[in-house]
């Protein structure tokens, strides 16, 4: 199974957050990953047990840099979207 984990395990899912705020009753998590040679911009947000996972095509040199651009982007999300985010 670890061969399939690789093609189907997603990074956001698998990532340690680096960084967590609360924010207008949401929990933003940045959740930056190593890809090339530098950070990618991904996070997820969390309210009442639902979550929305988000990646974006920013890289950073930094991962403490990547994980705050990705609340500032978590919040630009719940600011934009609000409790739709989780409809799909």
């Amino acid at each position: 199974m670890a061969f399939w984990d690789k093609w189907f395990t997603s990074p956001v899912a698998a990532a340690t957050p680096v960084k967590t705020l609360e924010y207008k009753g949401f929990v933003i998590e940045a959740t930056p990953y190593k890809a090339g040679d530098g950070w990618q911009l991904s996070g997820t947000i969390l309210k009442d047990g639902k979550s929305h996972a988000f990646v974006r095509a920013d890289r950073f040199a930094d991962k403490n840099e990547a994980a705050e651009f990705a609340i500032s982007k978590g919040q630009l999300i719940i600011d934009q979207m609000g409790e739709a985010i989780f409809k799909s």
